[in-house]
């Protein structure tokens, strides 16, 4: 059957491309039409949001390579990132639902793997997410401690340090904020969703230019483009395993595009619209997180000093950074407070983007009969919100920040799933578009023709490449405080999916169920 690629007419009155297509999958419309392709793009690249995703892990790719593995790992990561928005991007204009992922997945995988292939997929998507929004909410929680702590004189003067106790306060306080504006209506949220996108797009400008433009001393184009830093202290010698650790940041930085997805019911012609969401927001956010990434690192002259717990921010990078920056200019650190300040709202915005796609996954996956209490989740308000899911987002992610309180090792575990367990949901539906569907797959209008299967192939090994560089040890010689506990992690949410399966889910989920 022909996909449709425009808007069509039905009789007198017009039907959305994304809607018929809908309609084409068995779903009815029930959450309201109303974004724009710059809306859902919007949605996209807030989430991604290189100012968050940089700043939050500038110490890591600082200390495992430096400016080389800042520099160029950037354009590694965003390569291959690219061939996978491309290939997801594909599916989802031949399949536009909030579902997004595990919905590919069971259509893909053919009628008797159907099932276990959208259980697996869907609840590593969903927890991946909610892992997301700890993790990007954490940091702005962390991030406000360190404006904090530099507004009141700094580490050396005296300034106040917030215990672990009001980090988490902040944390649940930024939860509900964001839950609140997720509530609205969504012509208000796409409002919100699109002044994040200018506000990440002008605050990348503003401090590429002004943070070198302002430091009195700056690195040279030959430090910027060709330093590698082995003085990890973390007992790590080998240079390309140094370089392969500090990719950590630049993939963490681009993930959650999968929101372009999540929002297609949502999304006018959702089948050509949603896959430029994601291709765009990816796009996008590599070329301004790579001039982001040279600007702050023309700043940097003394890595260790920058990551040194007893310098005024504590040893947060970025914001030492911006810190001396304006106090050696102007004899005042006020600037760099201000400039931490828009990297702050930049984050708020990410995180409310991310609530704003976990909700609408729940929403699908429960719509589906897949989660406990499904018929509570998957319930529109009269502004056709789901608005049990948003809180349930919220809720679910403030209680994986609580790890933080006994442990930060324990909440690395958390938030690695945030990555892996992310990419691996990512992965799944092109591995079965390539492999079990590979003659079958109808695309939709926006396709990679013969290029596709090829495509879709490097995604996949991509995926598997960094699934095992990421579990790799990050510190000898490996103790209970240093262990990388992200195979634990990931290994233990597929475990628990998978048992849950043969045990009891495997009797009733049949995978997505039609409401037409």
């Amino acid at each position: 059957m022909g996909l449709p690629s425009h808007t069509v007419e039905n009789g007198s009155v017009l039907v959305d491309s994304g809607q018929s297509r809908l309609r084409e999958l068995g779903y009815k419309q029930e959450l309201k039409r109303d974004l724009s392709v710059f809306s859902n793009f919007a949605f996209s690249f807030s989430i991604i949001s290189v100012l968050t995703g940089i700043t939050t892990l500038y110490n890591t790719g600082l200390t495992f390579g430096g400016p080389i593995s800042l520099v160029y790992g950037w354009f590694i990561a965003g390569g291959f990132t690219m061939f996978v928005g491309l290939s997801m991007a594909e599916i989802c204009s031949s399949y536009p639902t909030s579902g997004g992922l595990y919905y590919w997945s069971a259509r893909l995988a053919g009628r008797n793997w159907a099932p276990f292939a959208s259980w697996l997929t869907g609840w590593f998507n969903i927890v991946g997410q909610w892992a997301v929004t700890t993790s990007v909410d954490f940091s702005l929680a962390q991030l406000i401690q360190v404006i904090i702590l530099l507004s009141t004189g700094g580490k050396n003067g005296g300034g106040y340090e917030a215990s672990k106790y009001v980090v988490i306060t902040f944390h649940g306080a930024i939860l509900s904020m964001h839950a609140i504006i997720n509530s609205l209506p969504i012509s208000v949220l796409s409002f919100f969703g699109q002044l994040a996108a200018v506000w990440n797009l002008l605050g990348v400008v503003l401090l590429m230019i002004l943070i070198p433009s302002v430091a009195t001393e700056r690195a040279s184009a030959k430090f910027v483009f060709t330093h590698f830093n082995t003085d990890n202290g973390e007992g790590i010698n080998s240079k390309v395993y140094i370089f392969v650790l500090g990719l950590l940041m630049s993939q963490y930085t681009l993930t959650g595009y999968d929101a372009s997805a999540h929002m297609t019911e949502e999304t006018k012609n959702a089948d050509k619209n949603g896959p430029k969401g994601i291709i765009s927001a990816i796009g996008i956010s590599i070329i301004f997180g790579w001039g982001y990434l040279l600007g702050i690192t023309f700043a940097v002259t003394d890595i260790p000093y920058l990551l040194s717990e007893d310098n005024d921010a504590g040893g947060y990078a970025i914001a030492e950074i911006f810190y001396l920056a304006f106090k050696n200019r102007y004899g005042s650190g006020v600037g760099g407070i201000i400039c931490l300040g828009v990297i702050g709202i930049a984050i708020f915005f990410c995180g409310m983007s991310s609530v704003t796609s976990n909700s609408r996954m729940v929403y699908a996956f429960s719509r589906d009969g897949a989660m406990p209490l499904s018929s509570l989740w998957h319930k529109v308000n009269k502004q056709e919100v789901p608005i049990n899911a948003v809180w349930l987002s919220a809720f679910i992610s403030f209680c994986m920040a609580l790890t933080s309180l006994g442990s930060l090792v324990a909440f690395q575990a958390m938030v690695s799933i945030a990555t892996i367990g992310l990419y691996i949901a990512y992965a799944l539906p092109i591995f079965f578009r390539v492999s079990l569907a590979r003659k079958s797959f109808v695309p939709g209008p926006f396709n990679l023709g013969r290029y596709g299967v090829v495509v879709g192939w490097i995604a996949v090994l991509w995926v598997a490449t960094i699934s095992v560089l990421f579990s790799l040890p990050v510190a000898y010689p490996v103790t209970s405080e240093t262990l990388n506990y992200t195979p634990v992690a990931v290994g233990g949410l597929l475990v628990i999916t998978v048992s849950w399966w043969i045990v009891s889910a495997r009797y009733w989920f049949t995978g997505p169920i039609t409401n037409i």
